[in-house]
């Protein structure tokens, strides 16, 4: 089982709708997946209108401290073959405070993952955009991690923050945490597009994932229906985009496998 963690600090850059995409991608090619939902905000939830609203079955569940459900008794089925989602709910926000005086929170969820054994293929985070408890604990549980960057100037910014706490992290666990750049959002018609990607290849070389994900108002479209892109056929341009970046990220994922091996 491959757990990628989904993550920026700056919001807007495309996490969820690459979340839900890829999700839904490794699906359809007879994957096992699993989706969590890490922000509070619950936009992934929302996605596939599986917002915890009672209170007692999302990732919130997960840190009590005595007791916890496991995993697989939290996930919810999406209604798409071989697509499970664990929601998020409003009080995860404020699991930083509750759990300022426990020890060795980091791990938590990396611990419960550890539990579900061969259930799924891959679990996919959508972290929250916010450097917190959520996202320590999906960056400890991960062994990828997937950073969606806009291809504007100022979400370079958040682009270079997100490296720093990735950095951080690596030092407080002792080891690498490979990791893929993904441009989205590109707008190859402005000179503003060409040059930030330009820059964020310069700056990031091997880490900038070849395919990019262009700007496309289906996108947004899809989700406000609650389909996945390969579900909607006016994004079938982006649904594309998704799978060629998807290929590439596996093909990528085994050549670390085998490195490493």
């Amino acid at each position: 089982m491959q757990i990628w963690a989904i993550a920026n600090q700056k919001g807007g850059v495309g996490k969820t709708t690459t979340t839900a995409a890829l999700g839904a991608l490794m699906a359809e090619e007879g994957m096992r997946v699993l989706l969590v939902d890490m922000d509070p905000h619950a936009s992934l939830s929302g996605y596939f209108s599986l917002e915890d609203l009672s209170g007692m079955g999302s990732v919130y569940e997960l840190f009590r401290e005595h007791n916890p459900p496991t995993v697989a008794s939290l996930a919810r089925d999406t209604g798409y073959q071989g697509l499970s989602l664990l929601p998020a709910n409003a009080p995860m926000a404020t699991l930083d405070r509750q759990l300022a005086k426990r020890q060795a929170t980091g791990r938590i969820l990396g611990n419960a993952m550890a539990l579900l054994a061969n259930t799924y293929d891959y679990v996919l985070l959508d972290c929250p955009p916010t450097l917190g408890l959520l996202m320590v604990n999906a960056l400890v549980a991960a062994q990828r991690l997937l950073i969606p960057t806009q291809t504007e100037s100022l979400a370079l910014d958040g682009l270079e923050r997100m490296q720093r706490t990735v950095q951080m992290i690596e030092r407080s666990m002792g080891r690498v945490l490979p990791r893929w750049v993904v441009p989205t959002m590109y707008d190859a018609a402005t000179l503003h597009g060409r040059s930030a990607l330009m820059t964020m290849r310069e700056r990031y070389r091997h880490t900038v994932t070849r395919n990019v994900i262009a700007v496309d108002p289906q996108i947004c479209e899809a989700a406000e229906h609650g389909l996945p892109l390969t579900h909607w056929p006016a994004a079938t341009a982006s649904a594309d985009s998704y799978r060629a970046l998807l290929y590439e990220l596996l093909g990528t994922e085994r050549q670390i496998s085998q490195a490493s091996a």
